[in-house]
C-alpha cells in the first residue's frame, strides 16, 4: 500500500513495478490536504505580491498558492521565478503558467539544500516559502545560513483521512510506504493497536523516516539516497533482492 493518490499517468512507474514483479500495488491516501482560506492566509500578513521568487516543495504548495492568488484577485507578474524541490514539481508548474527555464530552477535530490547553490546566485530575490501547517524551521534555518531574504508562509493544512469500518477489515499488506510524517501518525491514529509484525514500511524523506522510528516501527525501506533518488527506484532494488 502505497500511502498517496493514484497517480494520473498510466505511465507512472510503479504500474513498471506491478508488471515486472507481479505485485500488486493499492494506492490510498493517509491523509488529506486543505487549502486555507483566503481570510486565514491574510491574518498571518504576508504579502504575495511583496515577493520576487517563491520556493516550492509540493505540488500542494502549487495549487494553493495559485488558488489563493486568484482567489485574493492578485496578478502574478511573469517576472516571477520559482524554486522548486524537483523537476517533476518543476514541470507542475505548466498546469498554471507558461514554463520558462530563465524563470524556473530545480533541484535533483528532492532536498531544499540542492537548490541553494541556484537561489544563492539570485541573492537579490525576495523568497516566499508556502508551507503545510505541519513543518518545521529547517528550511528558515538554512536560507537564513545563505543571508537570504525570505518569508514562510502557511497555504494549506494536512489532516487525517480516516479509514472506514470496511477499509480496516481488509487492511492485509506486505508493505506500507509513507510519504510525509502526517501519513504515519495517521495509521497509529486509526490502527492504534497496530502490530508491525512482517508487514515492511518504507519511508520517503528523512522527516518521515523518523516519524516511523518516533512511533517504534522497524523502518526497512528508505528514499531518496545518492543511489535511489525516488522511491520507485528504491523498491525496485528491494524487490530484486527480496
Amino acid at each position: 500500500m502505497i500511502s498517496q493518490p493514484r497517480p494520473s499517468s498510466e505511465r507512472s512507474p510503479y504500474f513498471d513495478l506491478e508488471k515486472e514483479f507481479g505485485v500488486e500495488i493499492v494506492f490510498r491516501p493517509f491523509f488529506k490536504v486543505e487549502g486555507l482560506t483566503s481570510k486565514e492566509f491574510r491574518q498571518q500578513k504576508v504579502s504575495i505580491l511583496e515577493h520576487t521568487a517563491v520556493v516550492f516543495t509540493s505540488r500542494h504548495a502549487i495549487d494553493n498558492y495559485f488558488r489563493l492568488a486568484k482567489e485574493m484577485r492578485l496578478n502574478i507578474p511573469e517576472t516571477m521565478k520559482y524554486f522548486c524541490v524537483t523537476e517533476q514539481i518543476a514541470l507542475y508548474i505548466q498546469k498554471y503558467v507558461q514554463y520558462r527555464k530563465r524563470k524556473i530552477f530545480f533541484g535533483t535530490s528532492g532536498k531544499i539544500d540542492d537548490l541553494l547553490p541556484s537561489m544563492v546566485k539570485h541573492k537579490a530575490e525576495k523568497y516566499l516559502v508556502p508551507l503545510s501547517s505541519v513543518h518545521n524551521n529547517s528550511i528558515s534555518e538554512l536560507l537564513d545560513a545563505k543571508n537570504l531574504h525570505h518569508t514562510e508562509c502557511v497555504m494549506y493544512r494536512t489532516v487525517s483521512n480516516d479509514f472506514t469500518e470496511e477499509e480496516k477489515k481488509d487492511f492485509n499488506y506486505d508493505m506500507l510506504i509513507f510519504s510525509s510524517p502526517t501519513g504515519v501518525k495517521a495509521l497509529t491514529k486509526n490502527f492504534p493497536n497496530f502490530k508491525q509484525g512482517n508487514i515492511k514500511i518504507g519511508a520517503f524523506g528523512p522527516a518521515t523516516a523518523k516519524e516511523v522510528i518516533d512511533q517504534g516501527l522497524e523502518l526497512n525501506l528508505e528514499a531518496p539516497s545518492k543511489e535511489y533518488p525516488s522511491m520507485t527506484s528504491a523498491l525496485k532494488a528491494y524487490l530484486k533482492a527480496n
